[in-house]
């Protein structure tokens, strides 16, 4: 036995000698990674050479969206592996275009689109005119792909020459609204999903009462749906100089268009005057050289990458260091949670932190919230409402810009503003919420033989997800419902200068696109960012001596090397492109993510299931 003993002690101690290696190796590779990233910061140029003529190449990767989403290292590695789907600002797009229009060195702009996989059509309509503006220059744009998906082409179709691949093609698959829907399955689970709401279209819990979208849905996502549809083909036609029915005409009847080219999609496309032209990449890229001229040293065309050509313009893009008038400008992208929360997500706190800390800078004339959400916790929602109240109340003027959805939550944090700004493929609305309390005392009882029983001293201290929740509770949760949307339809008639009941009508949960919202009073204007900052500036009387400035949360320093480190390592480094199945993934991760980090202290949300990117 001792021998015995001493065997499994020698082992052990292997096996943790073993580890503790294992562990120093770990840290030394980190170490060297943290210091060659160091390095490769110190010493990369700050400026890079551009040749005096050059292509500007921008390649937005992933989706394009208002405020970048800030990451934790595991969801950093994820991006780099080609596990999630990564993301651009808009901003940088927008400002390298506009850079580069008065720059004599660049002749071209690339919009290569191999790697995006889209955005809401308001941001597309940003770019595009962006890439409108460079081309009244009598510079060239062109656009090239592999193959162009429905957004990308969007964006190609504003080019001066549109160029996919002799395999690839076009592809309109138009709008759709489709969910899961689970009440068979919780039903044979035995859950009982107590939902409490308000309003007959707000359908972000149709899903746990039916097995398929409702008539009022249906209806009223038809009607939405309809109206972004007719702006996309009219969008799109105008800029192919064709008309929006031959356009639609290609999405409809896509199988016999492809057929009548004989399988080839790229012949489809080129037959019906989608595309200019067919070809190898080896063919796109002498194409290129003849236009700007060759790097014979990297043997392709003269050209410089967004990320880079950034680096030469001004270095305070966002204007945080803009002394003198402002107009400050808070984006609000996400979910709207209760708490303090980084970028890509709207805390009640942390975001009011922002409203607050302009109001308390005697340099910001008037305050911009760009909403870009579709909602959250009521209780955030109306933390943040009460911070532009308060900016309001200083004399500080507030404009709501709403981006591509501000609905339910989104709509109420931009019900405290002076003027409300839609798109008009804003998704908006949704005035309704709901709550939802799951048990699960049946599949307890029914097949594992658990029951729940105790005594407590007040009722409140029974309530629990293993219990059935008893009737007087759910009539005092649906109570707490139908008084916070009370409070909801109060805040909206006082903002829209309308009655409760005017309100009501038009509200009831139903989502709305941005040019309806407009004609039923939801909004004031219809225009983009750069409109609402121009009304910002003329409610404050700023004249056209002003800067803009973005406010954003500080980061520690700690966060900021990281987030420096992990972001140039991860662009210098090959990505693989995230497959379709990772996508989806990707999106049913952050969905469940999202559900889970659902925080309001009352179990009342304001929230619309809609996509802002």
């Amino acid at each position: 036995m001792p021998e015995k003993s001493n065997v499994v002690i020698r082992v052990l101690r292997a096996l943790w000698r073993g580890i503790d290696a294992a562990r120093k190796v770990f840290v030394n590779l980190l170490f060297l990674f943290i210091v060659v990233a160091l390095l490769a910061l110190m010493f990369k140029s700050d400026k890079p050479d551009i040749a005096d003529t050059t292509a500007l190449v921008i390649a937005p990767e992933g989706r394009l969206v208002e405020q970048l989403t800030a990451k934790s290292i595991d969801q950093l590695i994820d991006e780099a592996q080609g596990n999630a789907i990564p993301e651009t600002l808009l901003k940088d797009v927008l400002d390298a275009i506009e850079a580069a229009k008065e720059d004599e060195r660049i002749e071209v702009l690339v919009l290569d689109l191999s790697a995006f996989r889209g955005a809401r059509l308001t941001k597309l309509q940003d770019v595009a005119k962006a890439l409108e503006d460079f081309r009244s220059s009598g510079k060239k744009v062109i656009a090239r792909a592999d193959f162009l998906e429905q957004d990308g082409y969007y964006l190609a179709a504003h080019a001066d020459e549109i160029i996919v691949h002799k395999l690839g093609g076009v592809v309109l698959q138009g709008f759709g609204r489709y969910r899961m829907y689970y009440k068979e399955g919780i039903d044979k689970l035995g859950l009982d999903v107590n939902v409490f709401k308000v309003g007959t279209y707000k359908s972000a819990v149709e899903p746990f009462l039916l097995d398929g979208m409702s008539g009022d849905a249906k209806q009223a996502n038809r009607e939405w749906l309809g109206d972004l549809w007719r702006i996309y083909l009219d969008d799109v036609a105008e800029a192919r100089g064709m008309t929006a029915a031959q356009l639609d005409s290609y999405a409809q009847d896509f199988p016999p268009v492809v057929s009548a080219a004989n399988g080839d999609a790229a012949k489809a496309a080129l037959d019906f005057g989608l595309v200019d032209k067919a070809m190898t990449r080896i063919e796109i890229r002498q194409h290129l050289v003849e236009l700007v001229g060759e790097d014979e040293e990297k043997h392709t065309f003269n050209q410089v990458g967004m990320a880079d050509y950034l680096r030469t313009i001004d270095d305070d893009r966002f204007g945080r260091d803009a002394k003198g008038d402002k107009v400050a400008i808070i984006v609000a992208r996400g979910s709207i949670l209760d708490g303090s929360h980084p970028a890509g997500t709207i805390g009640g706190d942390s975001t009011g932190a922002l409203i607050r800390k302009a109001r308390n800078d005697e340099d910001v004339k008037a305050i911009i919230l760009r909403v870009d959400s579709g909602g959250g916790s009521a209780f955030a929602s109306e933390v943040i409402r009460r911070e532009c109240e308060a900016a309001r109340a200083a004399g500080i003027p507030v404009i709501a810009s709403m981006g591509s959805v501000a609905a339910s939550g989104g709509f109420w944090i931009s019900t405290s503003s002076d003027q409300i700004w839609a798109h008009p493929g804003t998704i908006t609305g949704s005035i309704g919420i709901f709550g939802m309390f799951p048990t699960y005392q049946r599949p307890l009882a029914e097949h594992l033989g658990i029951r729940v029983d105790g005594i407590s001293t007040a009722p409140l201290a029974a309530v629990r997800p293993d219990r059935e929740l008893p009737a007087d509770i759910g009539e005092v949760l649906q109570q707490f419902i139908e008084q916070g949307y009370r409070e909801f339809l109060a805040r909206v008639a006082e903002s829209r200068g309308m009655t409760t009941e005017e309100v009501d009508a038009v509200a009831q949960g139903r989502v709305w696109s941005g040019a309806d919202a407009y004609e039923l009073g939801l909004v004031d204007n219809l225009g983009d960012l750069d409109d609402a900052i121009a009304a910002a500036a003329e409610l404050a009387g700023l004249g056209d001596d002003y800067a803009v400035s973005y406010i954003k949360p500080e980061q520690k320093f700690m966060e900021r090397l990281l987030s420096d480190l992990m972001g140039s390592a991860i662009a210098a480094a090959p990505r693989p492109e995230p497959s379709r199945v990772d996508e989806q993934l990707s999106r049913f991760k952050a969905a469940v993510r999202e559900l889970a980090d659902f925080n309001d202290p009352n179990h009342v949300y304001a929230w619309s299931t809609i996509e802002t990117d």
